[in-house]
């Protein structure tokens, strides 16, 4: 049996900025909710937060190894930015933020119902809306991988905000100032929570849904099934074959 024709799909360079990016999230996640202190407000408990800051010798070390790891990742993240802007970023964004309303919510209708219902019972309860039982034909990235990279990218961008604002709030801000420093706190975890729920749809959709588990390889090897691509991604297929070299007779 022949292996199956696999195209390129990811870069070396977009696969290393994708799992700093994850390590980075979940070292933030991990000790940002070891930094609250309140049992009634962090959602796994007291003991949590001692425990953590029992690993890193106290409160004042676990603030400083997030900060540290915070600045890291967004000094990582400048030099991504102006040095693949071109390359990568560029191409990155107007993927993510290029919407075709009625085909992407005709998907995004579809998709949820098929996860849910099945196939024909998707099909059954999206013919009184005028569409049929097929989802219609995505791009490099799918509705919902567009949607979910906004909300992550919105959801970085606040907590750069806040957090810059709380890390130098003694040395820039006043008294008369800690109303701001209150509302970025507030603000903060409501980011981080907002994004960690995001997150988490999308570990669920890469790497837990079958359908979806050539895109979460791909995060290793770079590439991806060529069937994959025809009938999850059908207009970038269509792309890169109109685009195909032609042979020479």
């Amino acid at each position: 049996m022949s292996s199956p024709k696999m195209i390129p799909r990811h870069t070396k360079a977009g696969i290393f900025i994708h799992w700093f990016n994850a390590a980075c999230w979940f070292f933030l996640l991990f000790t940002g909710l070891a930094l609250i202190q309140n049992p009634e407000l962090n959602p796994l408990g007291a003991w949590y937060p001692k425990a953590v800051r029992a690993v890193f010798g106290g409160g004042a070390n676990l603030l400083v190894a997030h900060w540290v790891v915070a600045l890291i990742w967004l000094a990582v993240w400048v030099v991504y930015f102006f040095w693949g802007m071109s390359r990568f970023v560029a191409p990155f964004l107007n993927s993510t933020f290029s919407l075709e309303p009625n085909r992407d919510i005709q998907w995004m209708i579809k998709k949820n119902l098929q996860m849910t219902l099945g196939y024909k019972m998707m099909a059954k309860l999206v013919k009184p809306l005028g569409y049929d039982g097929h989802l219609p034909p995505q791009e490099y990235y799918n509705a919902g991988q567009k949607l979910a990279a906004q909300g992550i990218i919105m959801g970085a961008l606040v907590l750069i905000g806040t957090g810059f604002i709380m890390l130098f709030s003694k040395y820039f801000l006043s008294a008369a100032d800690t109303w701001l420093v209150q509302w970025s706190i507030t603000v903060h975890f409501i980011a981080a929570g907002v994004t960690t729920a995001l997150l988490i749809l999308h570990i669920y959709m890469a790497a837990i849904s079958k359908d979806e588990r050539p895109a979460f390889i791909s995060m290793f090897t770079g590439t991806v099934p060529a069937e994959y691509a025809k009938h999850h991604h059908q207009l970038w297929y269509e792309e890169l074959e109109e685009n195909k070299p032609s042979e020479v007779v």
